[in-house]
């Protein structure tokens, strides 16, 4: 009688085991794949952003100042150039982006871009976030198009 008895409480506790599960699946387990799919989206527009910004600061380091060039044979950037270079190369890689400023030192320009994303399952505290992203290039002088010849073959000295 007593192996009967132990037979029936082991069974009873099967059966809570499956409602445990039932319960925290919606509770715990989907939550936390909803925060992953969120974190995962905010990282690739992240990515994208930066790389976005990284393009769009080497656009506007091609806009060089030509008068400054032949008045005093410096190379410069020409910041109205630039930051329209910027603002185009932004508008079409990212258009929910924009451009906050560009800055323009001489040769080296700095870009920066915030863009505000919304997350698929709002599992975070806000239900947008704000991403932002800076780059900086540097004009300098170089070919336009370099010679078929180089790197020289190192056989030919």
């Amino acid at each position: 009688m007593a192996d009967t008895q132990a037979i029936g409480v082991i069974g009873a506790e099967r059966g809570q085991v499956l409602a445990f599960f039932a319960i925290l699946l919606p509770i715990i387990l989907l939550p936390l794949a909803a925060y992953a799919v969120d974190a995962a989206f905010v990282s690739t527009r992240t990515a994208d952003l930066q790389g976005a910004t990284d393009q769009a600061a080497e656009a506007a380091a091609q806009q060089a100042d030509i008068g400054a060039f032949r008045l005093r044979s410096v190379l410069t950037i020409e910041p109205s150039l630039a930051r329209a270079a910027a603002m185009k190369s932004i508008g079409e890689s990212e258009p929910a982006a924009s451009v906050v400023s560009v800055i323009v030192d001489g040769a080296l320009v700095t870009v920066s871009t915030v863009e505000v994303v919304r997350l698929p399952f709002n599992i975070m505290p806000a239900a947008a976030l704000r991403l932002k992203a800076h780059a900086t290039a540097r004009l300098v002088g170089g070919y336009d198009r370099p010679s078929s010849r180089l790197p020289f073959p190192t056989r030919s000295f």
